[in-house]
C-alpha cells in the first residue's frame, strides 16, 4: 500500500496539473466563503472554526484521492471509505444535536421521524462501506486450482442438476446442450422435472441425460433438489436453473477449489444474455448496466471478504457430503439457496465466490416479471427472521458475517423511507411543518460537503458502472410493490407460494403496466402540486432558499423516467439475437457469395453480403464450421450494400450444439461482455432529461443518435 502511495507522491505531469487544479479549486472555495462572510450570510466565530474544519478537510482529501487514483485501487478505496465514514459520522453528529426541530409537538414528531428513517438508510450505507475494506477476488486462486483439473489429476465425480418447472422446451434444450458441452468427462446430467411432462422426458432421452420426476411439488425447487439427492451419488453437485447455460470451462474453473477440504460451496456470477427490461424500455440498453451485474461485480466480492457469500440458486457447486450433513437444501423458505449457504457457514464450512462469468441466463422479459422476481427474492430473504437459519441468530457465525447478512436484510427495508421521501416536499409545501433546522454555515460546511462527496464517490466506488440518478430510477420502479411486500412478509411471512418467473415470451405491441405504475403516478401528481405551490409561495423557505422547488423537480424527473420504464417494448421473436461478426459463405448451385454476419440467433441471422448477387429462395450458409440449410426472409439494398435476413431450416442435433457453443458456451463468450462505463452524474442527469423531453414532446423514447450525442457532451 505504501509503495502505491509513494508512486503517487512522485506525480507525473498530468498528476501535477491535477494537483494544481485541486489547489486552485480550494483557493476559489475559500474566496467564495470570504465573499459569503462579507455579505453576511456566514458568520463563524474563530473560536468555533474547529467545528467545521473536519468536514471540509475530509471533503478536500476525498477529491485529491480520486484525482490521484481515477480507478479504485486497494489503497485509494480504503482511504475513500475511511473519508466517507468520517463525513457520515460528522453529519450524524450534526443531525442529532443541531438539526432536529423540537419547537412544538407536531414539528418534533415529523422531524424525529424523518431522522429515524434517514438513520436506517445511513446505517445500511455504513455497513456497505465497512464491507468495502474486505474485497476478495479469487481469479488467481482459480488459475492455480484449475491446473490439476485440466491435467486430470483431480477428477471428482460431478452431478449436474437442472431443476425445471414449466419452462419452455427450447429454453431447457439449450441449457442441457450447454451442460453436455462442458469440458469434463466424469459428469452426469440430470433433468429434474417438477411438472412430469412427457416432452421433457423425451428431450432428456434424446440428449442422453438422466430424467428424474416426483409425484408432487412439495417444497418447490428445494424439494425437487432434495429428491434428486436421494437418486444421485456424485461427490460434487452443480445446479443450473433451466435457463442458465454454462461456458465449456465452467467445471475446469470451479471444482478445483474443492481440493481444499473446508470449501463447502462455490458461487459464480449470474450474468444475462438479454437486456433487462428497465434499460430496454427506456432505450438505454447500450448505456445502463443491469442491477444484477452491479451486485455480482461488487457486493458478492465484499461478502466473500467476510465469509458471507450469498448462494444465488444457480451456477454454483456444492460438496455433497457437507450438504447431506446439514440436512440437504433448506425447505422452510422459498430462498432455499440463501439459507443452505448459511447452514454450511454455521457448520464451519466455507461458502466462497469466484467473480468470473462462466454462465449466462435469461433475464426477466417484462417489467412485471422483473418486479415479481424481486418480490420473491425479498419474501424469501426476509423469511430469515422466522426460521432457525436466521443469520443474525444461528450459532457459530462471527460478527463480520452477521453484519454482512444484516446489510442484505436491511436493503429490503430501505425502500420504505424511499417511498416516504417522495411525499415530503408535498407535506412541506401544504403545511407549516419544519422538518429540519439548518443555518447557512451548517449548510455550506456540513451538509454540502457531505452530499457532494456522496454523489462523486458513488460513481467512483462503483467502478463507474452506475450513477446515483439511474440507481434512483431502478429503486423507484419497484419501491412501492417491494415496500408493501416487505410489510406483508413481516406480518405473514409464509402466506405466498413459490412462483416461477415466466420466460421465453414474445409480444407484438407496446404494453403499459398501469397496475404497477399507478402509485408512482399519484406521487408524481403530489410533487407537481408541491412544485406549483412552492413557486408561488416565497415565504416557505429555509435560509431564503426554497429547497422544495429543487426537491420536487428532482422527484418529478426521477419518477417521470421510472414511469416510462413501465412501457414494455415489442419483442417479436422468442429468440435473442447477438451482435456477432463472423465471415460466412452462402453456397448455391452455381455460385458462392461471401459476407459477414451482423447478428446471429438460434433461428437465423442478419448478414451483410460483399456483393449484390441475386440469391435464390433457399441456400446453404457456411458459418464457423457449420453448414446450415437456410432460406431468405428479407433483403435490403441501399448505399451499395446488400443486407439480408435468413432463417435456418430444421437444425440437426449436432448443428444445434455447435450453434449453442457459438452463441453461449465458448470459454471467452461472456468475458467479452464487459460492464459498460456508466455516464457520470451530470451526463446521467442530461440523459434522464432527454428521455423525459423526447417522450413529452414527441411521444418517443430517444433514438440512439440523441443518446450518443448526450454521452459525448
Amino acid at each position: 500500500m505504501f509503495r502505491s502511495i509513494n508512486r503517487h507522491l512522485n506525480p507525473t505531469d498530468q498528476q501535477k496539473s491535477t494537483i494544481i487544479f485541486i489547489l486552485l479549486a480550494i483557493v476559489g472555495f475559500l474566496i467564495a466563503i470570504a465573499l459569503f462572510e462579507c455579505l453576511g450570510y456566514i458568520n463563524i466565530p474563530l473560536e468555533k472554526i474547529y467545528l467545521y474544519s473536519p468536514t471540509l478537510i475530509l471533503f478536500i482529501l476525498s477529491q485529491i484521492i480520486i484525482k490521484l487514483s481515477p480507478n479504485p485501487k486497494s489503497w485509494s478505496r480504503g482511504l475513500i471509505v475511511t473519508v466517507l465514514i468520517g463525513l457520515t459520522l460528522r453529519y450524524l453528529y450534526w443531525r442529532s444535536l443541531s438539526s432536529l426541530n423540537l419547537s412544538n409537538p407536531i414539528d418534533g414528531i415529523f422531524s424525529v421521524s424523518l431522522f429515524v428513517m434517514e438513520l436506517l438508510v445511513i446505517f445500511s450505507s455504513l455497513l456497505q462501506l465497512y464491507l468495502m475494506y474486505h474485497l476478495k477476488d479469487r481469479k488467481r486462486e482459480a488459475d492455480y486450482y484449475s491446473q490439476k483439473v485440466i491435467n486430470q489429476e483431480y477428477c471428482p465425480s460431478v452431478d449436474i442438476l437442472i431443476p425445471t418447472y414449466n419452462e419452455s422446451i427450447f429454453i431447457l434444450k439449450r441449457t442441457i446442450m450447454g451442460c453436455i458441452l462442458l469440458n469434463y468427462n466424469n459428469k452426469k446430467i440430470y433433468v429434474l422435472d417438477d411438472t412430469n411432462r412427457e416432452e421433457v422426458k423425451q428431450l432428456a432421452e434424446d440428449l442422453g441425460c438422466h430424467y428424474i420426476s416426483r409425484l408432487d411439488n412439495t417444497h418447490a425447487k428445494a424439494g425437487n433438489l432434495n429428491n434428486a439427492l436421494t437418486k444421485t451419488n456424485g461427490e460434487l453437485i452443480v445446479v443450473f436453473d433451466a435457463d442458465f447455460i454454462p461456458t465449456t470451462n465452467f467445471l475446469e474453473r470451479t471444482i478445483g477449489f474443492f481440493q481444499k477440504p473446508k470449501i463447502g460451496l462455490l458461487q459464480t456470477p449470474q450474468t444475462f444474455y438479454n437486456d433487462d427490461p428497465v434499460s430496454r424500455n427506456l432505450g438505454l440498453e447500450h448505456i445502463l448496466n443491469p442491477e444484477e451485474e452491479v451486485f455480482y461485480r461488487q457486493l458478492q466480492l465484499m461478502k466473500d471478504g467476510v465469509g458471507s457469500v450469498l448462494c444465488a440458486g444457480t451456477s454454483f457447486v456444492i460438496r455433497r457430503s457437507y450438504l447431506e450433513e446439514v440436512g440437504g437444501f433448506v425447505t422452510e423458505s422459498i430462498s432455499e439457496d440463501y439459507f443452505t449457504g448459511i447452514r454450511l457457514s454455521s457448520q464451519g464450512y466455507e461458502v466462497i465466490y469466484l467473480s468470473e462469468k462462466l454462465s449466462a441466463g435469461l433475464a426477466a422479459e417484462s417489467i412485471s416479471s422483473h418486479i415479481s422476481q424481486r418480490l420473491r427474492w425479498g419474501r424469501g430473504t426476509l423469511q430469515a427472521f422466522f426460521i432457525k437459519e436466521n443469520p443474525l441468530t444461528i450459532p457459530n457465525l462471527n460478527i463480520r458475517q452477521r453484519l454482512a447478512h444484516l446489510e442484505g436484510l436491511l436493503n429490503w427495508f430501505n425502500v420504505i423511507p424511499r417511498c416516504i421521501f417522495l411525499i415530503l416536499p408535498f407535506l412541506y409545501a401544504v403545511s407549516n411543518i419544519i422538518f429540519i433546522k439548518i443555518t447557512y454555515d451548517e449548510f455550506i460546511f456540513i451538509f454540502l460537503p457531505y452530499y457532494i462527496t456522496q454523489v462523486i464517490v458513488f460513481h467512483w466506488l462503483s467502478d463507474k458502472t452506475r450513477s446515483i440518478i439511474f440507481s434512483d430510477v431502478y429503486t423507484l420502479i419497484g419501491c412501492f410493490p417491494i415496500a408493501y411486500n416487505t410489510i406483508q412478509v413481516m406480518l405473514k411471512p409464509f402466506n405466498s407460494q413459490f412462483r416461477v418467473t415466466p420466460k421465453g415470451i414474445s409480444r407484438k405491441h407496446y404494453i403499459y403496466n398501469f397496475k404497477l405504475a399507478w402509485p408512482l403516478m399519484l406521487f408524481f401528481i403530489f410533487n407537481l402540486i408541491s412544485l406549483s405551490i412552492s413557486l408561488f409561495n416565497s415565504s416557505r423557505t429555509i435560509m431564503g432558499i426554497n429547497f422544495t422547488v429543487y426537491w420536487s423537480c428532482y422527484n418529478l424527473l426521477i419518477i417521470g423516467v421510472a414511469l416510462l420504464a413501465f412501457r414494455d417494448k415489442p419483442k417479436p421473436s422468442l429468440y435473442d439475437s447477438f451482435p456477432i461478426r463472423k465471415r460466412i459463405k452462402i453456397i448455391e448451385t452455381n455460385q458462392i457469395i461471401l459476407g459477414q454476419t451482423l447478428e446471429i440467433s438460434e433461428e437465423g441471422a442478419t448478414i451483410l453480403l460483399d456483393s449484390q448477387n441475386y440469391l435464390s429462395a433457399t441456400f446453404i450458409v457456411q458459418l464457423s464450421g457449420l453448414k446450415i440449410d437456410s432460406y431468405l426472409i428479407e433483403e435490403n439494398r441501399n448505399n451499395h450494400q446488400y443486407q439480408i435476413k435468413i432463417k435456418y431450416n430444421k437444425l440437426t442435433l449436432e448443428q444445434h450444439k455447435k450453434l449453442i457453443y457459438l452463441l453461449y458456451s465458448h470459454p471467452q463468450r461472456w468475458k467479452s461482455k464487459e460492464l459498460k462505463l456508466s455516464p457520470g452524474e451530470l451526463v446521467s442527469l442530461k440523459l434522464a432529461i432527454t428521455v423525459m423531453f423526447n417522450f413529452l414532446v414527441m411521444g418517443l423514447i430517444p433514438n440512439r443518435k440523441k443518446q450518443n450525442k448526450a454521452m459525448n457532451n
